[in-house]
């Protein structure tokens, strides 16, 4: 069972935008965001990646990591690793980006591990290296720097109390009026746009909460997407 407590390493084929390899393990003590994407998602284009480089450009690399995963499920001819580095050249993509190691299933390695539903999508960690928050489709700009900054006010052994006290303080002042929550199974679709809450308020830090909104981008694509 996947425990955003401790989650898994990425696990890459290969690296582009680094000369090393990149691991959560080694990324500890910084707040972490992987925005995840692919070459055949409109989205991760026109919304998931410009954004990452403008939280790139808005947080000094001392206390922020911002990583990408090119994350293959489809369409796998066009979107080989060369196409891939060309398309970051072309498009002045300069964070590090990691492969997803394909799968004999046809769903990449990292996919997997961390039961993702499709692209674009953000994986957001606090500084102990827990999973704290994961986005299904377009995140509003204001809300991704808020909630980064409310992470990087937690020290890396801060006790978690202060975690609890600091989604507690962000749920209060962030306003989403489309949200609402429910539970959901291994059914739930890729039609929409969802943020699954990795807090630490509650018992087993699985209660996910879902907002489900509807702007850019507008679809997102997972694996039963037939486009």
């Amino acid at each position: 069972m996947f425990n955003p407590e401790r989650p898994p390493e990425i696990i890459a084929q290969r690296w582009l935008n680094s000369d090393k390899k990149r691991t959560l393990k080694a990324e500890k003590g910084k707040v972490v965001v992987i925005a995840i994407w692919q070459l055949a998602c409109p989205g991760s284009q026109k919304f998931g990646l410009p954004q990452a480089m403008r939280l790139r450009g808005s947080f000094t690399e001392d206390e922020v990591s911002v990583l990408g995963l090119h994350m293959a499920f489809e369409k796998f001819d066009e979107q080989t690793p060369e196409k891939v580095e060309a398309f970051l050249k072309e498009n002045g993509i300069t964070i590090p980006i990691a492969l997803d190691k394909p799968s004999a299933e046809g769903i990449p390695e990292t996919m997997k591990a961390y039961e993702l539903q499709g692209t674009p999508a953000l994986l957001i960690f606090d500084r102990q290296g827990r999973l704290r928050r994961h986005y299904l489709g377009a995140v509003d700009d204001f809300r991704l720097g808020a909630e980064v900054m409310a992470l990087l006010i937690e020290d890396k052994d801060s006790p978690r109390e202060m975690s609890i006290a600091l989604e507690r303080k962000l749920a209060a002042a962030l306003v989403d009026p489309e949200a609402h929550h429910h539970d959901h199974g291994d059914q739930c679709g890729c039609g929409h746009d969802h943020s699954h809450d990795h807090g630490h308020d509650h018992g087993h830090g699985h209660d996910h909460a879902h907002d489900h909104g509807h702007g850019e981008p507008g679809h997102v694509h997972g694996p039963d997407c037939k486009h």
